[in-house]
């Protein structure tokens, strides 16, 4: 505890909702799911081909010579650096986690459980598939189509509570879910789970996009277990919010309360000076008549900031998972020079025993040795004791000795590969003015009156299947074509400025100078309804803008 290296450690770290809801919220996540898949995979799969070839070519030999593996974490695999944002689940039983992916989905995942007592009691991994299917624990770790290889070293006792549940569901083409076992508290958190669980936690943390820690509005204490989770997702602070969730279970003046004990809790727990985001929400696969209402607006906005994370996460984990190689390959290179000077430390023939017993209880010390002499930040480097712990397993003669040309491969990758490979990525779309954001600012008004069915102004209606080669050939970035793009094609149906601007102004339902998949079919089905002879409305009716969750 008191050792001079962890103390310089210390100083360097100081200082470095109702149906129409569901309806509208939900496009914020599943606006770019069921086009930009194919888009994301195209403008970035050559950033991630470049990726594993650098961790492929120039860190991952690094890791193997040094056994890095042993200390810290497996070698990454080809399907690790593929793999979907993973969006990890974390709470106590009963706070919503397996009703949150309910809403989202729409519909229940394979072999899910609901209900008020611990239901989920294993592990669940919730992707996409062709059809509904469950993958057990052991198959699903040595599937090399599935990143959880790494799973093996927590051992049968865990895998045999772990499992894959695959549904098709367009929310699930651009994320995985990690749904976990409801954390204990009282009594039941004595029992024995069979294995490691906070180790479990810290593993799935480390590669999740975004850690979500649920509450329930009437259960704000934090158990040992659920203390013991936080504290594993220490080095992963960006990754985790907070969601209140059933925050329409207590009024307005008891939320605000609420809220401040949920703060006060998690103070105790999180040693960060920051503040952690909260999300006040209300995910219910079926709302109570119970609820209060005088909250309603704060909690759709809370709502819509939350799925609108979400929905950036496919962009945002590119650029994680180069900021993960950056950080392993920092922590892989400082590993090698700890074992290359443990190695040169130990004599060529007697006292080898005894010797390696002295590095060992002096390891503060060697630390400051090697950092100093190769300029090292000493936030790169491990934790004293638990290193201590992982060096008593091994012999120092069998390490190897410090190989300049691994080394500079891996500085070469940090210095100038993984730089350039940032500077290949595509750029988003930018924020438009309010003036920019409707391609249309016409002159002559032009209306036809007649009226259409009432089935025509159903979002079951548009013939999206039949538009959406059109709306691929515009090229979308993040999912989405600009006004610009878009103009052409709307004017080619004749119609004029007038008309095509209020159509714009109809299916820009976001109001932010962009058109997603769903909002170029709506704006190409009203063309063709004012073609037909029917009339535009003052506002889209609600029944147009679809019923999305992710």
């Amino acid at each position: 505890m008191g050792n001079k290296f962890e103390a310089l450690l210390s100083k360097s770290n100081s200082t470095s909702p109702t149906s129409t809801f569901r309806s509208t919220s939900s496009q914020a996540l599943q606006g770019q799911s069921s086009s930009s898949s194919s888009d994301i995979n195209g403008e970035y799969a050559t950033i991630i081909e470049g990726l594993k070839k650098i961790y492929n070519n120039k860190i991952k030999p690094l890791e193997t010579t040094y056994n890095f593996e042993s200390f810290h974490s497996q070698p990454l695999t080809d399907s690790d650096i593929e793999a979907k944002p993973i969006v990890l689940l974390m709470g106590q039983y009963s706070t919503g986690k397996t009703t949150f992916i309910k809403y989202l989905l729409g519909k229940e995942y394979p072999e899910s459980h609901i209900g008020v007592e611990p239901t989920t009691d294993r592990f669940v991994a919730v992707m996409n598939s062709v059809e509904d299917r469950v993958i057990p624990g052991n198959a699903a770790a040595v599937n090399a189509q599935l990143p959880f290889r790494g799973l093996n070293k927590f051992g049968q006792a865990f895998l045999s509570k772990f499992q894959v549940s695959q549904l098709p569901s367009p929310e699930l083409e651009n994320m995985t879910i990690i749904d976990t076992p409801g954390i204990l508290a009282g009594d039941k958190q004595r029992i024995d789970r069979g294995y490691d669980f906070t180790s479990v936690i810290e593993y799935f943390a480390e590669r999740a996009d975004l850690i979500l820690l649920l509450f329930d509005a009437h259960k704000l204490d934090i158990s040992n277990e659920f203390k013991m989770a936080i504290h594993s997702l220490k080095g992963q602070a960006e990754k985790v919010k907070v969601l209140l969730n059933k925050a329409d279970m207590v009024d307005e003046q008891q939320l605000m309360r609420v809220y401040g004990a949920l703060m006060w809790s998690l103070g105790k727990v999180v040693q960060t000076p920051e503040v952690m985001r909260v999300y006040l929400c209300s995910f219910w696969s079926e709302k109570p008549p119970n609820v209060f209402e005088d909250c309603r607006t704060l909690i759709e906005a809370e709502q819509n900031d939350l799925l609108k994370s979400m929905r950036e996460l496919p962009r945002n984990a590119i650029i994680r998972k180069i900021n993960e190689i950056v950080k392993r390959a920092r922590l892989a290179k400082v590993h090698a020079y700890i074992i290359g000077h443990l190695k040169k430390e130990m004599p060529a023939m007697f006292r080898k025993q005894s010797k390696q017993n002295e590095l060992i209880n002096r390891l503060d010390k060697e630390f400051i040795t090697i950092m100093q002499r190769h300029q090292l930040a000493p936030g790169d480097f491990p934790n004293v004791e638990r290193f201590k712990q992982g060096l008593r397993l091994h012999k120092f003669e069998n390490f190897h000795s410090l190989k300049p040309n691994i080394l500079e491969r891996a500085e070469d990758a940090l210095a100038n590969d993984l730089p350039k490979l940032m500077a290949k990525f595509p750029q988003g779309n930018r924020a438009l003015l309010p003036g920019e954001r409707n391609p249309f600012e016409g002159s002559e008004p032009s209306y036809l009156d007649s009226e259409l069915p009432p089935s025509y102004w159903e979002f079951s209606s548009v013939d999206k299947a039949s538009v959406m080669p059109q709306f691929n050939s515009l090229h979308p970035v993040d999912g989405k074509v600009s006004g610009a793009s878009v103009r052409p094609v709307l004017m080619e149906t004749g119609l004029s400025n007038d008309i095509l601007k209020k159509v714009w102004n109809l299916a820009d339902w976001d109001n932010d100078g962009y058109m997603d998949a769903d909002q170029f079919a709506v704006a190409m089905h009203l063309c063709k309804g004012v073609l037909s002879g029917g009339e535009l409305p003052d506002e889209l009716p609600k029944s147009m803008v679809p019923n999305r969750k992710v």
